[in-house]
């Protein structure tokens, strides 16, 4: 069987899911509280490393990376509200993850859903955390004891994505294939490629790869979706080499950077990997960078 039949079956596979469906599966799934490897040493890549083991408490997280669909419910109603947003991508459809996303917007985002679901905001422009934090770049100042919507920390990020697994290249196994999950297929060099090589949408406007519906492929043992790949997902933290270990660890304290992890449409097998992590500017939107969202254990 040639390449490009391969690659035309995935195409027909995902196109068999409606581009403005609703997705079936949008919830919010408990990740129980325990520790786990965090990190690994599989390909010798000094960013995954130390390998530590880590405790995070229990959280919510969704079970699939915000939507078109609901970024936008949440944006028109949080423009009313004093909250301001630069431009995103429409995205491919309304089941389609919302992605060109600065980090600075998706964290006002988590504040005007918890807003508008009767939440208290994470975020706040202040120390005393008296002004939620709704318009313009800074470093806002989190709550942690709130009970509203917020970015993962890179800790409950990987705990999630490993699915309850320890020690594996990503949330399913060793290996990783174009049946498994949106990505730019590379099987050149890389030995845990099954590919094949090219990308299964690419056969759309121009040519060009994008992101699928939300749950087009299989959810890892927590039951999540789009762990690796489809788009990348910004977290709380800093970016910081080495990473903390130890007790619910959010990060550094300084840092210019912020961490994005999973891999997206756009990028090879390498970023898809459960342990691999990428530093990058929270002002910026980068191309395919989306994000999920958690709560507390207390809603």
């Amino acid at each position: 069987m040639s390449t490009r039949h391969i690659l035309n079956t995935l195409w027909q596979k995902l196109r068999g899911s409606s581009d403005s469906a609703t997705p079936p599966d949008l919830r919010k799934v408990m990740i129980p509280a325990g520790a786990f490897t965090m990190g690994d040493l599989l390909d010798g890549d000094e960013d995954a490393k130390p390998v530590s083991n880590v405790f995070v408490s229990a959280f919510y997280i969704e079970s699939c990376p915000i939507t078109w669909g609901q970024w936008k419910s949440v944006q028109t109603s949080a423009r009313n509200h004093g909250y301001n947003f630069r431009h995103v991508d429409r995205a491919h459809g309304e089941a389609h993850p919302v992605q060109s996303v600065t980090w600075h917007d998706a964290v006002k985002w988590c504040n005007a859903r918890s807003e508008r679901e009767d939440k208290t905001p994470v975020y706040y422009e202040d120390p005393g955390l008296t002004r939620i934090y709704k318009s313009g770049e800074l470093a806002p100042h989190p709550n942690w004891a709130a009970n509203g919507y917020r970015l993962p920390t890179e800790a409950e990020w990987e705990k999630a994505a490993r699915g309850g697994k320890s020690g594996l290249r990503f949330p399913w196994g060793e290996k990783i294939s174009l049946s498994q999950a949106n990505y730019n297929g590379n099987q050149n060099g890389k030995i845990f490629d099954l590919g094949p090589n090219g990308h299964p949408l690419a056969l759309g406007k121009k040519g060009m790869p994008y992101t699928s519906p939300v749950g087009s492929y299989a959810p890892n043992g927590y039951g999540l979706y789009d762990m690796a790949g489809n788009v990348w997902q910004w977290c709380w933290d800093r970016y910081g080499s080495p990473y903390s270990g130890g007790n619910d660890p959010r990060g550094p304290a300084a840092g210019s950077f912020r961490v994005l992890r999973g891999g997206g449409w756009c990028s090879d097998s390498n970023n898809c990997r459960v342990a691999y992590r990428l530093g990058y500017n929270p002002s910026a939107r980068t191309q395919g960078s989306g994000f999920r969202t958690v709560l507390p254990m207390d809603e």
